[in-house]
């Protein structure tokens, strides 16, 4: 029977001290303020809708790289070789001028090792053979309105694989259109298409 009393004794004076704690933890919520006036925001307007962007229309002198590979009469075909990436044309890009006649620059880019190169204007020779050398050759060419594709192809690889070159674009105004570099395997050809506004 002590038991049982001390039990309950246990057990009320636990739950007042527990009802003690919860009542220091209780926070009054102030009153609201009957001088203040909520603010309310101003209306957002919703954003203008502009209309879609004009489709515009495909410039219709740009040559497609995927297309212009594709002739083998005129393009050695893609080799399939595992880790190599130079036995493959490369197309470096389409570039509008105004210009009546251009100068193309080209040299080796790495070590000179006896790179040799073929320039052709729009499928015809204009240069059978250049050796490129550490300085920059040139060939002066008169632009016709619309389309002038250069074909620049790697007569062989040098000491040193692959056909490296560096080349320059100029305008008549001595005006750089284009500047790069190619790697290409003997046989294939590095592209730039100049399109005569």
């Amino acid at each position: 029977m002590k038991k049982i009393f001390f039990i309950i004794a246990f057990i009320s004076f636990s739950l007042h001290s527990f009802a003690q704690e919860i009542d220091n933890k209780f926070k009054p919520i102030p009153a609201k303020d009957a001088t203040k006036k909520e603010v309310v925001p101003p209306k957002e307007a919703a954003p203008k809708e502009n209309p879609p962007a004009p489709i515009e229309k495909p410039a219709p002198l740009q040559v497609n790289p995927d297309e212009l590979f594709k002739d083998q009469n005129l393009y050695k075909p893609e080799a399939n070789v595992e880790g190599i990436f130079y036995r493959r044309n490369q197309f470096l890009g389409n570039f509008n001028t105004t210009a009546v006649t251009s100068t193309i620059m080209y040299r080796d880019a790495a070590f000179v090792d006896g790179d040799k190169v073929k320039v052709y204007l729009n499928d015809k020779v204009i240069e059978p053979e250049v050796f490129l050398t550490g300085d920059f050759k040139s060939v002066k060419i008169n632009l016709v309105k619309g389309i002038n594709k250069i074909d620049i192809e790697a007569l062989n690889e040098g000491f040193a694989s692959p056909n490296t070159a560096e080349f320059k674009v100029y305008d008549d105004k001595g005006q750089v259109i284009s500047s790069s570099e190619w790697n290409v395997g003997t046989g294939y050809k590095a592209v730039i298409v100049l399109v005569k506004e």
